[in-house]
């Protein structure tokens, strides 16, 4: 064969493959795969809309491959929404895919108000049609109605039944000498840009069981964003606040989770959390600025900073269990509790300090030799940290802290596993903290609702072996 007529034959095969790849397939048998048959959206309360979710259509021919139409079959009346290759219409017709090429198609949802108190479910489904066949992507949403607040402020005395959930979006703020009464089974949920701001009293009247415990977290409840820390602000509690008592309250994935300004204007402590949770705080579990904290039966776990008490004040924690581990959202290189007696703004001021931890847990990871940083600066002013049966990850006793009867070895929590992001902080049959606190001043029940103080003997931190 001559090399003439081979190179003819070549650029003939070309031309010949490149018309088939610029022609359409046309067989009903073209292969047509979709990243998914069925976009789930989870919880969507009514009016707040959702995020957006897609869906990939892939033409796997070496042919182009038009679609005749991409329909959603809702219509225009449908509570979906989508955008397909950049167009936002219920219906785009002849969408063209290059061989082996995808395109996205992007689903939102907007479910209008309802008076229905109940969950319900929507659904629809969005055609696709190529080649005389018909094949359906399905849709469907989960919705729920609930109370909103938009940037309102709440004054008088206000209380919130669990008839409904709350939804703040762009903030809440309770006013001064107003109090809000938050009573068991509510769930609140915060938008990213809505602060929970108490300038008078919050009251959070939760019990044990999980149904009837108050629930503060962001409103973003799709994964992965579920489980993200910094999904919303968190709880200030600003100078004016006070008499703020928390009970049965589980605080989630908040930026700040509790924030208390300034000391107590009467003799009650500023805040008091009574059996309550505070987790995956991305920088701060409790911050609390020259103020005046009680907690009890308390655990707060996995937070860029757990406890931080600064500028002085008044703090009494006990049963309180303290623990931080480093996984995929958050870095654990803070002592899960720090005390200081001085200002951090460069004034150099000092303020009192009296704080006393009784039957508590301070633990975490392996990357810090010490969970537990006392500071004190030179004063006139009263300083006194004290801590007693507490089990702690500390190579020494802080110096200026009076500490006794102080256990250094592990805890053994029930599960921890930082892959999963599953923490159980109950203590295993083997746990050097059982039986090994002080019952005076006991109360009756732990963290779980259960009795305290079994046969005569109290643990240490916020769960009671039974």
């Amino acid at each position: 064969m001559s090399k003439t007529l081979l190179l003819i034959l070549s650029l003939v095969f070309i031309s010949v493959s490149s018309c088939k790849k610029n022609s359409f397939i046309t067989g009903s048998d073209a292969s047509v795969n979709f990243s998914a048959d069925t976009i789930f959206f989870d919880t969507v309360f009514t009016t707040t809309g959702s995020v957006t979710q897609s869906v990939k259509i892939i033409n796997t021919n070496n042919q182009k491959l038009l679609l005749n139409d991409v329909k959603l079959m809702g219509g225009t009346n449908s509570v979906f929404k989508i955008n397909v290759d950049g167009t936002a219409s219920s219906t785009v017709n002849n969408v063209e895919l290059d061989p082996n090429d995808s395109i996205y198609i992007f689903v939102s949802v907007y479910i209008n108000p309802t008076t229905n108190n109940l969950h319900f479910i929507l659904q629809d489904s969005i055609q696709v049609a190529y080649n005389g066949n018909t094949r359906y992507i399905q849709l469907q949403a989960y919705g729920q109605n609930a109370h909103f607040f938009n940037a309102q402020t709440i004054s008088g005395n206000v209380s919130w039944t669990n008839d409904l959930p709350y939804v703040i979006l762009g903030g809440l703020a309770v006013d001064t000498n107003s109090t809000l009464t938050i009573q068991k089974g509510c769930k609140i949920y915060c938008h990213a840009d809505a602060p929970f701001i108490v300038n008078g009293t919050l009251s959070v009247q939760g019990e044990k069981y999980d149904s009837t415990r108050v629930y503060f977290q962001s409103d973003r409840l799709d994964a992965p964003y579920n489980n993200y820390p910094a999904g919303w602000p968190g709880i200030y509690f600003s100078p004016a606040s006070r008499d703020n008592v928390l009970e049965f309250a589980f605080i989630n994935n908040a930026y700040q989770a509790v924030v208390a300004l300034g000391p107590s204007t009467d003799a009650n402590p500023k805040i008091t959390l009574n059996e309550c949770v505070i987790n995956n705080g991305y920088d701060a579990g409790i911050l609390a600025v020259q103020s005046n904290v009680q907690a009890r039966n308390c655990l707060i776990s996995n937070c860029g900073k757990n406890i931080e008490l600064t500028d002085g004040g008044i703090y009494n924690f006990s049963y309180c269990t303290v623990a931080s581990y480093s996984n995929q959202f958050i870095s654990h290189t803070s002592p899960v509790l720090s005390i200081n007696n001085y200002s951090s703004d460069g004034t150099n001021s000092t303020f009192s300090l009296s704080a006393s931890f009784v039957n508590c847990i301070f633990w975490g990871d392996s990357s810090l030799n010490n969970e537990v940083d006392v500071e004190k600066q030179t004063t006139s002013n009263g300083f006194s940290v004290n801590f007693s049966y507490c089990l702690w990850l500390e190579k020494n006793n802080p110096a200026d802290a009076t500490a006794s009867n102080m256990l250094t070895t592990n805890p053994l929590f029930d599960s921890v596993n930082n892959i999963k992001m599953y923490y159980d902080f109950h203590l295993q049959n083997n746990s050097p903290a059982l039986s090994f606190g002080t019952t005076v001043g006991a109360p009756p029940f732990d963290l779980d609702g259960n009795p305290r103080v079994v046969n005569g003997f109290t643990d240490l931190g916020c769960f009671q072996k039974q």
